[in-house]
């Protein structure tokens, strides 16, 4: 009983329209800040390098290096702070979390690009929808 209560108000939590992405890809992060009374959009790039949990609990790990410093940012996934989630492009990786990439630079730390029918399909997607907008 007391369950399906809790169940039940983390199901109307859960974000329906968040970014589809796996361990591996490169994405843009877009993150509401509130200074103040003031509200803007602070954007974080990198790789992510792990996701964790389920429900309203999930979490995922984006690593990126700035001036050669690495940092890393957990993000939880339903959160309301995240405004948007978007997949700069698709990596290729045969683990599930990528924590060896925390002390790589140069060409240690790359992951391979994805080629296969999603990444197809969603480029042709993008270009069919930049020429309809063209004309």
């Amino acid at each position: 009983m007391r369950l399906a209560v809790l169940e039940k108000l983390q199901n109307k939590q859960l974000k329906q329209d968040r970014g589809h992405f796996r361990v591996g890809d490169t994405v843009r992060v877009h993150t509401r800040i509130v200074e103040g009374e003031k509200e803007r959009i602070q954007v974080f790039t990198g790789t992510v390098i792990a996701k964790k949990g389920k429900g309203l609990a999930e979490t995922f790990s984006v690593h990126r290096v700035a001036y050669g410093e690495g940092m890393e940012r957990v993000f939880p996934l339903h959160s309301p702070r995240i405004a948007k989630i978007e997949v700069m492009k698709e990596g290729h990786v045969r683990k599930a979390k990528l924590y060896y990439l925390r002390g790589t630079s140069g060409k240690k730390s790359k992951v391979r690009g994805r080629i296969g029918p999603r990444a197809a399909l969603e480029s042709t997607e993008a270009v069919e929808a930049a020429e309809t907008a063209n004309s």
